[in-house]
């Protein structure tokens, strides 16, 4: 029989435990209604443009390839009229370059067996797309993962899929050119994983995706190499979902995807730690693949745009609340 403290105890570690999975526990998903938005799609390119302070959308998928582009000031959509944009396209990677001070564009599908290997800069100051000539390119992939490099700033593109094989190179765009990384190790191949970059720990995360060997493990790239890292518990495996770092909660936030059936709403925080820690946000948006999502500094809040379940294409935006 136990004493009377052993049911308390017992109580009182499943709150601690409950405690260190929950990560800024409080955090809450709250559905925004701006004025204008733009249509239901999936697998947009969307990121933060520092110059503009405002959200940048580029692109997607709505049963046929879309190459306009919207931006987000915290309010409302805003669609914006360019003197040249990149071809349509769906499943892009837009990451900002700090030293550039510009986004950068580049891959995606185009249909009809269309895999892309262009690279596009948005001038946030213009408000103008203007197509980069490099020398050097990545594969014509689709889904590739695009992100900020966590040492110098640059954008760097790891993997995809070329309509035939998954990608496991890492590229840098520099001086103009994309620049391969010969590292010594590497994630698996694949695409639509899970990334982001935590700027704080100078460090990229990521996981998951879609590739011909398993892709439920997690590494981290520091701007030179891959490491694998083995949490005591991470996400199920998932492909497309939404993922960018919240200075609040001091972690990379990851949300949605699926794995081939209807779209999934949890949300999981990729700590300082090297850990990943599940999430239980108040009020979750609807599960999703797909989604565009990206930190807004000025609003200082995730926004999520968009994506599909089961094949149903939505529209609404949402912001997480830490």
């Amino acid at each position: 029989m136990l004493s009377p403290s052993r049911p308390f105890l017992a109580a009182f570690l499943a709150l601690v435990v409950m405690a260190a999975s929950y990560p800024a526990a409080a955090a809450s998903w709250s559905k925004l209604s701006p004025a204008d938005s733009p249509d239901a799609r999936s697998y947009v390119s969307m990121a933060y443009d520092p110059v503009s302070q405002k959200v940048v959308l580029f692109g997607g998928y709505d049963g046929n390839h879309l190459n306009d582009t919207w931006t987000f000031d915290g309010t409302t959509w805003t669609k914006v009229t360019t003197q040249s944009a990149p071809r349509a396209r769906a499943a892009a990677g837009l990451a900002y370059d700090r030293v550039l001070r510009k986004l950068v564009l580049y891959g995606g599908y185009a249909g009809g067996g269309v895999y892309l290997s262009d690279t596009w800069l948005w001038d946030g100051a213009t408000s103008q797309w203007t197509q980069a000539h490099p020398r050097h390119t990545p594969s014509k992939t689709t889904e590739p993962s695009v992100f900020t490099d966590p040492k110098n700033g640059h954008v760097d593109v790891y993997g995809g899929y070329d309509g035939h094989f998954y990608q496991l190179d890492t590229w840098q765009f520099i001086a103009g050119d994309w620049k391969k990384f010969n590292t010594q190790t590497s994630p698996l191949a694949r695409s639509a994983a899970i990334v982001a970059t935590n700027p704080a720990t100078k460090s990229t995360v990521l996981y998951g995706g879609l590739g011909d060997i398993r892709t439920d493990n997690t590494w981290t790239f520091d701007g030179s190499d891959w490491t694998q890292q083995f949490p005591n518990v991470q996400p199920t495996n998932r492909y497309g979902a939404g993922a960018a770092y919240d200075p609040a909660l001091k972690s990379v936030i990851a949300f949605g995807g699926a794995a081939g059936g209807a779209g999934m709403n949890d949300s999981w925080a990729w700590t300082g730690g090297n850990q990943w820690k599940g999430m239980n946000p108040s009020n979750k948006p609807p599960g999703r693949e797909g989604m565009g999502m990206t930190y807004d500094q000025a609003l200082g809040h995730i926004i999520v745009f968009g994506g599909e379940s089961s094949g149903n294409l939505l529209r609404d935006t949402w912001e997480l609340i830490p």
